[in-house]
């Protein structure tokens, strides 16, 4: 075989894995812990060596620099803890772990009592410090789940509640005397409190969303690999006309020597059905190989009747009237454009979007004025929920109202508009003049034109 022969295995991995027709895609197939996320030991370890550095320093300046009266050794005692427990888990523990919920509950409330400790002997509540409980809730609502991040910070809480009462004084100069009122204190505690509530809930939101967009985009690259390789099957076909016509020859001209020295009889029939079925392998590699030399004119170029035909054709068979219509201004060349895999799986996407949710019927409808294509998808549908309407395009958020199924978790549209997007286009959600939901896509001309 040359280089350039190409396999059965290559063709089918090229078509990739089948589809079930159902493009508004779901992500139960993702591992839970990437929509929940995780945390490594070696990240827990290496905030507490930071935590550990910072405390010391802290204590040398704020006993050494300011002259403060700190209770300094039993400081360090409590410091070198911290110190102790990082290298027991780096000795008996490996790093390149992700830590279990349990685990990351116990080590990071370790961190919580070891400050919680830390400020006890340095002035409790007062101690402007005590913002520090926030550092390990934080850390929690970014890496790990719901459960861990309650408790730690129900943990962080209690901490600092119980410090309000119970403190020694703080550190302050020989010859003045510093108590803060009970009221401040007290405004203090509530000021972590809220802190905590607001920072946990915003860095658990913007992580959650950040989850989400990448598992989005990662089944958006799988589908657009798809897409394109199915598109790339012409050009495989092609070659793989090339590579058989060689044996196939062989067999023709094998054939008609067996039809020729064969005495009539049941033997020289078989030679005769061999060489005709050669033939007609032939003729179709020689139209395969044809539709592989000319990709221009059959393969990489459509009018936008025949891209909205396209789009509409694996649901024509539905029980909803399906209307195709495209217009162009009176006088311009009909316009061509560049055939795009992510173009074709958007429209797709959306049309099938409108004949599932259609009451009847169904329009797509393509026009070219001032320099822009657009192309709108329409039906009669109950469309939009309101309630959704401005986050439609993001992911895992579902399209219709919920009386009606939606189908997986609302993936389907935010590929198509992501796709839409990457070919130059713009996709606009609004309500069809038929009734029900409209999905409108614009593009510049130059865009797509071939």
């Amino acid at each position: 075989m040359t280089a350039n022969a190409v396999t059965a295995d290559e063709i089918g991995s090229a078509i990739g894995p089948a589809d079930n027709g159902e493009n508004d895609l779901d992500a139960s197939h993702l591992p839970r812990r990437q929509l929940t996320g995780a945390l490594r030991r070696y990240t827990l370890v290496l905030l507490r060596w930071g935590a550990v550095v910072g405390q010391a320093v802290t204590l040398f300046i704020v006993s050494q620099g300011l002259g403060f009266d700190v209770p300094v050794l039993p400081s360090l005692l409590v410091i070198g803890a911290a110190a102790l427990v990082n290298i027991a888990v780096g000795l008996w523990l490996p790093l390149d772990r992700r830590v279990s919920d349990v685990e990351a509950i116990a080590q990071l409330g370790f961190d919580i009592a070891q400050l919680a400790l830390l400020l006890y002997l340095n002035g409790g509540i007062e101690n402007p410090f005590a913002i520090l409980f926030l550092a390990p809730v934080v850390t929690s609502a970014t890496t790990l789940s719901k459960r861990v991040l309650a408790t730690v910070a129900l943990m962080a809480l209690a901490a600092a509640t119980i410090l309000l009462f119970w403190h020694a004084p703080l550190p302050w100069y020989p010859e003045a005397d510093f108590k803060l009122p009970r009221i401040y204190e007290t405004g203090i505690l509530f000021g972590i409190l809220v802190g905590t509530a607001f920072t946990s809930l915003y860095a658990w939101r913007a992580t959650t969303e950040s989850r989400k967009m990448s598992a989005a985009l990662s089944l958006t690259e799988q589908r657009l690999a798809q897409e394109q390789k199915l598109s790339a099957l012409g050009s495989l076909a092609a070659a793989a006309a090339h590579e058989l016509g060689t044996p196939l020859a062989t067999i023709t001209v094998t054939a008609k020597e067996m039809t020729r020295e064969l005495p009539d009889g049941p033997t020289s029939d078989d030679a005769a059905l061999v060489l005709q079925q050669a033939q007609r392998c032939r003729s179709i590699l020689e139209q395969l190989a044809l539709r592989g030399d000319r990709p221009d004119l059959i393969h990489e170029t459509l009018s936008l009747e025949d891209l909205l035909e396209e789009a509409a054709e694996g649901f024509i068979h539905r029980d909803k009237d399906l209307i195709v219509d495209s217009t162009q201004a009176d006088g311009g060349v009909p316009l061509t454009i560049r055939r795009r895999p992510e173009l074709l799986y958007a429209l797709k996407n959306f049309t099938e979007n409108a004949v599932d949710f259609a009451d009847s019927r169904v329009e797509l409808r393509a026009s070219v004025e001032n320099d822009r294509i657009t192309v709108v998808v329409d039906d009669d549908g109950a469309g939009f929920d309101p309630l959704v309407r401005t986050r439609l395009g993001q992911p895992y958020v579902t399209t219709r109202a919920k009386g009606r199924s939606a189908g997986g978790l609302g993936l389907g549209v935010f590929i198509a508009s992501t796709l839409v997007e990457r070919t130059g286009g713009t996709v606009r959600f609004e309500t069809a003049p038929i009734g029900g939901a409209r999905v409108r896509c614009d593009w510049p001309v130059e865009r797509l034109s071939a």
